[in-house]
């Protein structure tokens, strides 16, 4: 199944619970705007492109959970519903992006609650439905920047978990492995949560793509050492100076910026916040007892960092490769 989709029997947005992963695969159903605000923020449904979509299947269960009585009501109630689930994940762009274009479309129209109902439904499962053309078309692109033998490195989980389907840097794998390319991949542990050691290995395994995992101070060694041929990762936000990205992976940039490998970042071009730049923008902290041992020791947990653009070789968007510098 996708990662997250709408379940027209029973009205709620399915998704995989990726907190369960890799120990188990399950499925869950959000009922309520509350119950998918809490999937966002404990990662039960993560990665920007996911939450995108959760966030405009999102409008539309708040209109098919509304007792408002007239249109306009339900419009209020759905506008209440938007901040609220914007709120919830300060960083990554999608998210608003897609609460925002979902909104737009059914303030445009006027019509009956129903019909509300039904444009909310349908202009969620349109972003759905392109999210996984988009990822495809991403994976053609940076398939090309990929050869045979070549051992990539990526870090935390920009796959298929991250996205309704496919995935962007394990998209660009996918699409390349698909065209006959023997690749290796070596993935990151990646903290917080460890989301490359639990899904990207998990994800890759499923796939049968060869994988090692390695911890993330690890990587500087291997690239010193010739064994990473070029660096793939995905994007939570990408303004016109910086990406914004799992933490860690400015690290890495640095590194390959050192070793002279290749750094490529994969995402869709709604990452992509054309209105702000790195110090405008929020960086997500996670919870201080996700690293803490010993009762009140200060804690600073970052969920993200932002790579400066020159560090970057290329984006590889839907739209074709970008080379920086940017202008947007």
């Amino acid at each position: 199944m996708r990662t997250i989709e709408w379940n027209s029997e029973n009205k709620t947005i399915q998704m995989v619970d990726q907190t369960l992963l890799p120990q188990e695969y399950r499925t869950i159903e959000c009922t309520t705007i509350e119950s998918l605000c809490h999937a966002i923020i404990t990662l039960k449904v993560r990665g920007a492109p996911a939450i995108g979509a959760a966030g405009a299947y999102g409008i539309a269960l708040a209109a098919q959970t509304s007792i408002a009585e007239t249109p306009e009501e339900l419009l209020r109630e759905l506008e209440s519903a938007a901040r609220k689930i914007n709120s919830t994940r300060p960083t990554a762009i999608n998210l608003a992006w897609a609460i925002n274009r979902v909104m737009k479309t059914v303030t445009s129209k006027t019509g009956t609650k129903q019909e509300i109902l039904e444009t909310a439904l349908e202009e969620a499962e349109a972003i759905a439905d392109e999210d996984i053309r988009t990822n495809k078309k991403i994976g053609e692109h940076g398939a090309t920047l990929l050869q045979t033998g070549d051992t990539v490195l990526t870090h935390c989980n920009a796959g298929r978990l991250a996205c309704v389907d496919w995935g962007t840097a394990l998209g660009v794998i996918r699409s390349a492995i698909n065209n006959g390319k023997e690749i290796q991949i070596i993935a990151c542990e990646t903290r917080p949560l460890n989301q490359g050691s639990r899904l990207t290995t998990w994800e890759l395994s499923e796939d049968k793509i060869p994988v090692t995992l390695i911890t993330d101070s690890t990587a500087g060694h291997l690239m010193r050492r010739g064994k990473i041929d070029k660096i793939i990762v995905g994007a939570d936000r990408i303004t016109e100076d910086a990406v914004f990205n799992k933490i860690g992976t400015y690290t890495h940039s640095v590194l390959a910026k050192e070793h002279k490998i290749p750094f490529y970042v994969a995402a869709p071009t709604s990452t992509i916040d054309r209105n702000h730049h790195e110090k405008d923008i929020t960086i997500e902290e996670r919870d201080p007892d996700e690293l803490r041992y010993l009762n009140n020791i200060p804690v600073y947990n970052p969920a993200f960092d932002a790579t400066p653009i020159e560090n970057i070789t290329a984006i590889i968007t839907e739209k074709g490769i970008l080379h920086p510098p940017l202008t947007f």
